[in-house]
């Protein structure tokens, strides 16, 4: 595959705004902003605003840390898959991140106040803020660089409170202030504005559709009091991934789990945690209202990344009734297969098939190789990406900018090219994807860029090779260990 060319990385960054927004909104960044946007005085807010967070959090510490130790060594750039595409200076990580830190040190230290006042450095500009604006949201946060930082320092998470003090003071793409708001305030209370009756009709649709396929009645419990698992996916799997559902529904009526859907908070996309963090914690706020309404022990996560990593690390430090463990499906589906719960037809799968790492579950070393075992079990013509697992290569659209629309040729051909190369190199027929950014991120990829592969999640396969035998249990008493020797996982 080629280098990007020069007409490319125009198109990539070329701002769709037209020239009088520009001017209006005094920013000339690539994402549509709401109108109404203020633009007086904007230093003077920024700065307020990041004194308050960091007076009521913990932000300050790491900033501190970080401005003392900071690197410029660059040695990121050889983890970053965005300056691996365009090779531009301000795509360095180190060179990002100094933008926030030093604001930090020109504002809230005492040595850079006092050569501040030596020196008539008159401080943060609009021209800075400018480019903090444009620069954080080429960063897909996907934390592949402090692996490479000798000084530990996470770029990922100074991307992160930039765009959150940004956010305070009405910087923050469209895109995901619209979902945002109707999740948080709107009737449906999900992204993508689905009732509940679409839901349920959806799933019944989907229950149908089982039966036909598999000859067996799999139902999508909903509202159940009492269910060990409140089950969670991001809402676009309803309206564009049926067969992960299915599979999921698969493996829990095979395992006979005891889950549910709950009608009050069905949608597990979280956007507060590529860009406000008290956006994050409203939305697991409601879904420890709706847990606590049908009175669950535990959550169970669908196949997405940045839902599991909000739900994993932060749902039980914003619990204010009841501590949770947290679980994905991959690891569910997972101790399942380990437990001889599961049957899978080797011979359906007969392609050949690669396995995307989602950073925000792979990068922690979470999910890695649960998958994987997953794969070789009913799949014999399984190729790895290189590199992968901890160390893989962002998808090109992390850290919510898949979400943003008018930024696609910048995703697709500068964050997601290295990812494109990768796919093209295994000569795999398909790609799972198991994250519903990851998915809708690679089918622009792919087409974009003229990979010839399908993108699929992973239950989309086990929905096609599991086993059901006809009262629908895939496995009973493996080994003669009896059915009760096997404990769904704790999180």
């Amino acid at each position: 595959m080629n280098a990007v060319s020069e007409e490319r990385l125009a198109k990539a960054f070329a701002i769709p705004k037209k020239p009088e927004v520009v001017e209006e909104q005094k920013l000339p960044v690539r994402y549509h902003v709401e109108t109404g946007l203020e633009t007086e005085d904007r230093p003077r807010k920024f700065l307020e605003a990041m004194a308050a967070i960091l007076k009521h959090s913990n932000y300050g510490f790491a900033l501190d840390h970080f401005s003392r130790v900071s690197a410029k060594c660059s040695r990121c750039t050889v983890a970053c898959p965005v300056y691996l595409a365009t090779g531009k200076t301000e795509d360095i990580p180190c060179k990002r991140s100094a933008l926030l830190l030093d604001v930090y040190k020109r504002h809230f230290t005492v040595g850079g106040k006092l050569k501040a006042r030596v020196l008539g450095d008159p401080g943060l500009t609009d021209e800075s803020i400018q480019e903090m604006a444009d620069s954080f949201y080429n960063c897909t946060a996907c934390r592949r660089c402090p692996n490479e930082c000798p000084m530990g320092i996470d770029h990922g998470l100074i991307t992160h409170l930039g765009r959150y003090i940004l956010a305070e003071i009405g910087i923050a793409p469209r895109a995901l202030v619209v979902s945002t708001r109707e999740q948080l305030t709107g009737p449906t209370k999900n992204t993508s504005a689905i009732p509940t009756p679409a839901l349920i009709d959806g799933l019944e649709f989907m229950e149908e559709e089982i039966e036909e396929t598999k000859g067996v009645k799999v139902k999508f419990p909903i509202d159940v009091h009492g269910a060990e698992y409140l089950f969670v996916a991001p809402v676009s799997d309803y309206m564009m991934e049926a067969e992960t559902l299915m599979g999921i529904a698969c493996v829990m009526h095979a395992t006979g789990g005891s889950w549910t859907i709950g009608t009050g908070d069905y949608d597990a996309i979280n956007y507060g945690l590529f860009y406000s963090d008290h956006v994050l914690e409203h939305v697991l706020q409601q879904m420890e209202d709706e847990a606590e309404r049908l009175g669950v022990k535990k959550i169970l996560v669908g196949e997405c990344g940045h839902a599991s990593r909000s739900a994993k690390y932060f749902y039980n430090q914003f619990a204010t009734r009841m501590k949770r463990p947290v679980v994905n499906i991959l690891e569910y589906t997972h101790d399942a297969l380990k437990a001889g719960k599961l049957k899978f037809d080797t011979d359906i799968i007969k392609d050949k098939v690669t396995y995307h790492d989602p950073c925000n579950i792979a990068r922690p070393g979470w999910i890695v190789e649960q998958p994987r075992e997953i794969i070789r079990a009913f799949i014999k013509d399984f190729v790895e990406m290189s590199p992968n697992g901890r160390d893989n290569f962002c998808c090109g659209g992390g850290g919510g900018t898949v979400s943003i629309d008018e930024i696609r040729p910048y995703r697709t051909t500068v964050g997601g090219r290295k990812k494109a190369e990768q796919v093209a190199a295994t000569g795999a027929n398909y790609v799972i994807a198991p994250c519903a950014n990851c998915k809708k991120q690679f089918r622009e990829i792919l087409e974009d860029n003229e990979v010839d592969c399908e993108l699929t999640g992973l239950h989309d396969l086990i929905y096609k090779a599991i086993i059901l035998s006809e009262d629908g249990i895939a496995w009973r008493d493996p080994m003669g260990m009896g059915d009760d020797d096997w404990t769904p996982p704790e999180g």
